[in-house]
């Protein structure tokens, strides 16, 4: 079993994840994502991958060994994105959506039974209104 300090982390990347795909579900590319609503989305999403970025650097190490993923690259892709911003490629966000948050998504969901506490966390997680996006937890 892994800390239940993890907790907070996953499920405020599981939630970041979610607004994206919220976010992104009507657009068919990425330069209508890009163009729409002069960058609106965009920058929503850009802002919401630096927090899973943020909160990625945050999980164990052990979890990272164990779960084999793209771990390094989420963090850098958070780096990236912080430091760069007039280079940030709608391209490459379009495909980091498209591609990998979906995988990611998956893992996390996989780990979460592997740690202390999860069912009494989860309980009281989805009271809040921060994390409404994650229903689909539900037992």
């Amino acid at each position: 079993m892994y800390s239940d300090k993890n907790l907070i982390y996953i499920f405020t990347i599981l939630e970041a994840i979610e607004k994206v795909f919220l976010y992104t579900k009507d657009f068919k590319d990425d330069e209508e994502f890009y163009e729409t609503k002069d960058q609106l989305y965009f920058n929503a999403v850009t802002n919401l991958l630096i927090a899973i970025g943020e909160e990625n650097k945050k999980i164990d190490d052990q979890i990272k060994n164990d779960f084999t993923f793209i771990w390094n690259d989420i963090s850098k892709m958070r780096d990236k994105i912080s430091h760069n911003y007039r280079g940030i490629s709608p391209y490459i966000v379009w495909d980091i959506i498209q591609n990998s948050l979906p995988g990611y998504k998956q893992i996390l969901l996989d780990i979460l039974p592997n740690i202390e506490d999860y069912e009494d966390s989860l309980k009281e997680i989805l009271t809040s209104q921060y994390y409404k996006h994650l229903d689909y937890l539900k037992s």
